[in-house]
């Protein structure tokens, strides 16, 4: 288990669009000027969505941002020997920019919809090298949407259930089980698992698309809000100790790291 002690950050209590955080009240630190090329940065995908296309209030690519990307690249740099940038980036998958960047994170994927140009785009990244991580989407409903919209990207590639003797699992954390962290409004609630219409299987799941070569392209996280315990740290200490430390900061960790080096 991770040792470590949250710090403060932004609170938000109501729905809808929330204002974005003043920076300063999150950590940060200056990389390395001979690694200023070279330093992990990580990127978030911003998406079309059958919500309403990027404006709409309920447009999901936004859950958890920026307090979780930034909190995730400080305890990155903190907990590994990586040198990860402190400004995380913000992209679109039709930006030129997209290659520059070797990892990606897409979130709240629940009624995500590619575009043809998205979608496009996407399968050239994947296919040269780069590596897409998917979070906070429960239930069948979602999980149908989500294999829909990747079957354009990736056409005749079924997903694999990574099984838990997968070394994801085990590569710099050594975790007991497959994660499943549900957001902090659940679990106030009393439940682990987020009501996102049909739930169906409840059980986690790590589904993995492979490329020729068997190299993992993309992970989506099913049935887990990972995100959502970067997010909310500083806001409670029980959740931060339940779900934070031994599960969302380890997982994204193994992730990143397997994704770097496999």
């Amino acid at each position: 288990m991770l040792c470590l002690l949250p710090f403060a950050s932004a609170q938000w209590g109501g729905r809808g669009e929330r204002p974005l955080p003043n920076r300063s009240e999150f950590p940060m630190w200056e990389s390395a000027k001979a690694f200023k090329r070279d330093v992990f940065t990580f990127a978030r995908i911003k998406y079309s969505s059958a919500y309403g296309g990027r404006g709409g209030r309920s447009n999901r690519w936004s859950n958890d941002y920026p307090d979780s990307d930034w909190n995730f690249s400080y305890r990155l740099q903190q907990m590994t020997a990586m040198q990860v940038d402190p400004n995380a980036k913000l992209l679109e998958l039709t930006d030129p920019e997209l290659f520059d960047f070797p990892f990606i994170f897409i979130n709240g994927v629940g009624r995500l919809e590619f575009s043809t140009a998205e979608a496009d785009c996407l399968r050239r990244y994947l296919q040269n090298g780069g590596f897409m991580m998917v979070d906070d989407f429960w239930g069948e409903e979602e999980w149908a949407n989500m294999q829909y919209e990747m079957e354009k990207v990736l056409p005749n590639h079924p997903p694999i259930d990574l099984p838990y003797e997968h070394p994801i699992f085990h590569l710099v954390y050594d975790l007991s089980e497959k994660p499943q962290v549900p957001d902090i409004r659940t679990w106030r609630a009393g439940s682990t698992v987020e009501n996102h219409g049909t739930p169906g299987d409840t059980k986690p799941h790590y589904l993995a698309y492979h490329d020729s070569h068997n190299r993992i392209v993309a992970l989506l996280c099913h049935n887990n809000d990972l995100g959502d315990g970067w997010e909310r740290e500083g806001e409670n200490h029980d959740y931060f100790m339940t779900y934070s430390v031994p599960w969302s900061y380890p997982m994204g960790i193994n992730i990143i790291v397997y994704a770097m080096t496999h």
